[in-house]
Parts: structure tokens; sequence; C-alpha cells
């Protein structure tokens, strides 16, 4: 089995030789920088995030030796999940008790989607990855497979004996495809600005901030400490939630801060796509890309069936189900102001239950297999 790998970093790859690790993270950011100022003026759809997951990525590949300072990346987590925590204001946290019901169905979609995708892949790749036990071979599609946090998912793959790399790529590469994907075909449809929902906060105090910004750092501190998932980002998210459900308003959050932020999440994931990504498995990447076209595609059509039951914009529904990032869908959201508080409810509440559920549901798959009464 391979080692375990750090797929917040470079999980493809050992650190390049391309001089000290400060000066390649700086010519990195510098490169997002510009790849970001290029989108803007191209009109892109989310440019602060686009143009350096774009330019990372295709750097990267090419050998560049690229680096992203995950403390930095963890900064940008906290700063948009204390923005997306602003939009919950009391009267949309009353409409996100009463569509309880369809946020539940949205989880049961992508544990569905997800456990579909794994036995697909499971079938494909059955003669085409020797090197692996049948075991290895159901652990590593299932985790392939599941819907939830890439470096979460592949945690959990290392301990059941799968494929880590497989399964980091799997997941790097979904997540990658639906944040190019899903926006760009929001812009050419012209979805944008249908819904106003504005956060609590609409105007910068500087000390409300600063309060703001040490609150939300002790709820990221704590959620690490904690070991949950993505605890930067859902630390500061609950943080900010819980005071804007409360009526306090503290300061809202700088425009350029916000962008800053997404710049530093593209080049997090740009940076995972080396040279030795693009030859893991070519048939695997090659089906996986497949598989990742068909789940955008069915979740569009689960989004709109949604929709015709709950009144929300099938756009809304659309980012809520799709099976991105959490942060790259919820940014995406806010920035082309698409129903923040619904695609980060349903986006935090699938991260959480898929975490939670993914192991027993394999423990139960695996004993059933075992016994000759499952598939």
């Amino acid at each position: 089995m391979p080692p375990a790998c750090d797929v917040n970093s470079r999980p493809f790859l050992h650190r390049p030789r391309g001089g000290p690790f400060w000066l390649r993270a700086a010519l990195t950011l510098l490169l997002a920088w510009a790849a970001a100022r290029l989108c803007v003026w191209l009109h892109t759809p989310i440019p602060w995030m686009i143009g350096p997951l774009v330019v990372t990525s295709a750097v990267s590949v090419l050998g560049a030796p690229t680096a992203s300072w995950i403390p930095l990346r963890n900064a940008g987590q906290w700063v948009i999940g204390a923005a997306l925590g602003l939009y919950f204001t009391p009267e949309v946290g009353a409409l996100v008790a009463r569509l309880w019901w369809a946020i539940a169905l949205g989880i049961a979609w992508a544990l569905a989607l997800g456990l579909g995708f794994g036995a697909w892949l499971r079938r494909v790749h059955a003669a085409h990855l020797p090197g692996l036990s049948p075991a290895q071979l159901f652990g590593t599609t299932y985790f392939a497979g599941s819907i939830g946090g890439a470096s979460e998912m592949t945690l959990i793959a290392e301990r059941h004996g799968a494929r880590t790399d497989l399964v980091a790529a799997a997941h790097s590469l979904r997540v990658l495809l639906v944040t190019l994907t899903i926006p760009f075909a929001m812009q050419a449809w012209g979805l944008s600005g249908l819904d106003l929902t504005a956060p609590g906060a609409r105007v910068v105090h500087p000390a409300g901030l600063a309060l703001l910004a040490l609150l939300a750092f002790a709820g990221g501190w704590v959620m690490q400490r904690l070991g949950r998932a993505n605890p930067w980002f859902m630390g500061a998210l609950l943080v900010a939630l819980v005071l804007t459900l409360a009526g306090v308003t503290l300061s809202a959050i700088p425009g350029w801060l916000t962008a800053l932020a997404q710049l530093v999440i593209g080049v997090s994931l740009g940076v995972r796509f080396t040279p030795a990504f693009v030859h893991t498995a070519p048939r695997w990447l090659a089906s996986v890309a497949l598989a990742s076209t068909v789940m955008m595609g069915l979740c569009a059509g689960f989004a709109w069936l949604l929709s015709r039951v709950t009144g929300l914009h099938p756009a809304t529904l659309v980012l809520g189900t799709a099976p991105g990032g959490i942060a790259e869908m919820a940014i995406t959201a806010k920035v082309l102001q698409l129903g923040v508080p619904m695609v980060t409810a349903f986006q935090v509440c699938r991260l959480v239950a898929v975490l939670v559920l993914a192991e027993p549901v394999y423990r139960l798959w695996t004993a059933r297999r075992v016994t000759g009464s499952g598939p």
C-alpha cells in the first residue's frame, strides 16, 4: 500500500527542489494574483479563485515548483467561513429550519450517489488494478466515490488499507472539474444575482472586525483541537452563524479580504496537480472525470426536481447538491448571489453526514460481503 499523503499540500509528489519554500510560495502567490487580475479583466465567474486555481494547476502539472503555505490556506478558509456565517440572519435561519427535510433529502442523495460512483469504479477497474486484493479494491473505490472531504476520506481510506493515492486523486480531480464547470455554466446561462440575500452586517467596523476575527479564530482553534473536519472553515462559520442568528452585528468583512481568501484557496487546490498526478493510473483518472461529469448532470436533475417542491431557485440547489467542495460551492454562491445560506447549509450538512456515516456504512457493506449477502 502506498504511504499516506497530505492531500492539503502535495499528495502526489514529494516536494520539488526549486529553492527555499518561502520563495516558491511567494512566487506561486504572485502568479496567482496575476491570474486573478486577468480573470477580473476577462469577467470570468469567481475570478479570484478560478484564476489562481487554473494557473497554479497548469504550471504545477508542467513541473514548476509551486507551493502552498498551509497556515495561509487555513486563514483563507477562516475568512470565508466567517463571511458565510454573516448571511444567517434570524429570518434566513427560520427558512433553513423550515426546509430541514430538503436538506435531509440532499444528504440521502449524496450518500446514494457516492455509493453508486464507488460501485461503478469497482466494476470498471476490477481487472485493471491487479496489484490490489479484493478488499483493497473495495475500500479504494468506496472511499474514492464518497462525496466527502478529500483529506478526511483519504485518512479513513488509509485506516482500511485502501490505495490512498487513488482516493486522493479521485477527490482532487472531482473537485477541480466541479469548481471549473459549474461557475462557467451559471455565467453562460445568465444565472447571477437571483437571490439578493445580504449578510447581516454590511458595514466594516475596524473594532468589530477585529473582535469577529478573534472569535472566529477561537472557533477554528477549538474545532482543530477537537479533530473536526475543515476546522478553520467550520469553526469560523459556526461562530459567525451563531452571532448573526442572535442578532449580534460586529462588522462586515471587506471585499478585498474575501478576494484574497479565495486566491489562497485556489492556490491550495492547484498545487495538488503535479506531473506525477497526470501519470497516476490514467485509466482511473479518465473514469473519475467521466463519472464526475455524469454526477454533475444527475445533481442538476435532482436540483430541478427539488426546486419544484421547495420553491427555491434551481441554481441555488445545483450549488447545494453539487459534488464539489464546500468552500468552493459556497464561494460560487456568494460571488454570484445564488442563495448563500441554503447552499452553505446543504453543503455543511452533507459533509458532516458523509464523514459520520462513511465508515459505519463501509463496515456494514464489508460484513455483508464476507457473509455473502452483499454485492
